[in-house]
């Protein structure tokens, strides 16, 4: 179907869902996950179709660690729609109010967008991960994944709707966007019938999406994110917290993809570090600096700085202060987590004050910035712009607010 008509279909179904109670959104939830994991052995399939049809056309393995469902990820996929049963809804929720001098009562609510499309890439948990956030906010979406992970998207969309329909909400509010490139554009540029487009993915899809599209855009963004150990590091703590955000799943955002060092512990770090890095596969690409006390590293270039790596490589600095660790992530961040590691308060203040990201964190791994860790249940994405959302995007971001004017016959 086009876009139109998909469009049209998803209106009338976000119009059910924008009156919807929590307890029917919740039994939807609830009977999709039963949906899902009652379509196991078909999106099991499918999603083996899909990854051998990529390994064929040779894909890299990070991209193949996306793409692939096993049990586990499916049942979290199950999970993570029970989980948004469990919490609140955002429709509603007063977020402030007062009473003016006149009597007039002013109240700012939350309450949903109407229909959001989402354009991503490769991972097919984001389908049941959105249809869950979007249903529960009241909103009706239109996903578009990449055709890498078509055949998986179409069975998990088709748990999902049944599982809609058994709760007595239309099977409309969540739709699959097939066909080929030009689909993308259809959607991008559907202003009228699309409220709100997420785009989430890599570099390239993000531009390609916020430079044509028509429709509003809420930017996910790509991390190059830094880990810096400061002079007044825990040098035990913070291997353990790089070897965690480097190695624990290299190939999405919340991973650290550069580790910066004080030069006053560098050869101590270093000495820790190396061996742990080398065991787990880790190749360190290095400033000079660095090389002399890592003698397996390979030279880092200019470019190497820049990576998104997702896999497991990291680029290494050796910094002579904070103000040259605040300088590089200036320079080379793209604005997603950026972390410290120290027992100085005054060091700890300064980059918690200075860097400009979606998230900062002190003393803890960069895998932490997520929507789950952060309790909001699935997520969308990671927000890396500054308006409407930024940061993990749970059920409130995907919500706009209304005000409600009460009075009993005031004029101006």
């Amino acid at each position: 179907m086009d876009i139109t008509t998909l469009g049209t279909r998803a209106q009338a179904a976000s119009r059910v869902l924008a009156t919807a109670t929590t307890a029917q959104k919740n039994e939807a939830l609830n009977a999709m996950a039963d949906e899902l994991l009652a379509a196991s052995a078909a999106i099991g399939e499918a999603n083996a179709q899909d990854v051998s049809a990529a390994r064929d056309a040779g894909t890299a393995e990070s991209l193949l660690d996306r793409l692939t469902l096993t049990e586990t990820r499916l049942q979290g996929m199950a999970d993570g729609l029970r989980a948004l049963a469990d919490l609140a809804d955002p429709v509603g929720q007063i977020v402030r109010g007062w009473v003016n001098p006149n009597g007039v009562a002013v109240r700012q609510i939350r309450v949903p967008f109407g229909v959001i499309g989402i354009i991503y890439e490769a991972r097919p948990n984001v389908t049941a991960d959105a249809g869950g956030i979007c249903l529960k906010s009241g909103n009706a979406c239109l996903l578009r994944g990449s055709s890498s992970a078509l055949r998986t998207n179409r069975q998990t969309i088709t748990a999902l709707r049944a599982g809609l329909e058994k709760a007595g909400l239309p099977a409309d509010a969540v739709q699959l966007v097939e066909g080929p490139r030009e689909a993308t554009h259809e959607l991008m540029t559907a202003r009228g019938l699309v409220d709100v487009l997420i785009p989430r993915g890599g570099a390239g899809l993000i531009q390609t999406v916020v430079e044509n599209s028509t429709v509003p855009v809420i930017e996910t963004g790509t991390g190059n994110c830094h880990l810096y150990v400061d002079s007044a590091a825990d040098l035990d703590m913070a291997t353990t917290i790089l070897l965690n955000a480097k190695t624990d799943r290299p190939s999405v955002c919340n991973t650290a993809e550069t580790v910066l060092v004080h030069a006053d512990v560098a050869a101590q770090f270093w000495a820790r570090a190396a061996s742990e890095l080398a065991a787990a596969g880790v190749t360190v690409h290095a400033d000079e600096r660095t090389r002399a006390l890592v003698p397996d590293a390979v030279a880092a270039t200019e470019d190497d700085f820049v990576a998104e790596w997702l896999s497991l490589d990291l680029s290494a600095k050796v910094v002579d202060d904070i103000d040259s660790a605040l300088e590089h992530v200036r320079q080379y961040s793209t604005g997603h987590s950026e972390t410290i590691v120290t027992h100085d308060l005054v060091a700890s203040e300064r980059w918690c004050a200075e860097v400009d990201a979606a998230a900062v964190l002190v003393n803890a791994s960069s895998r932490f910035v997520d929507g789950g860790e952060f309790g909001f249940g699935a997520e969308i994405g990671i927000s890396t712009q500054k308006l409407h959302a930024r940061g993990p995007m749970g059920l409130a971001e995907m919500t706009s607010t209304k005000y409600l004017v009460v009075g009993s016959g005031q004029i101006r």
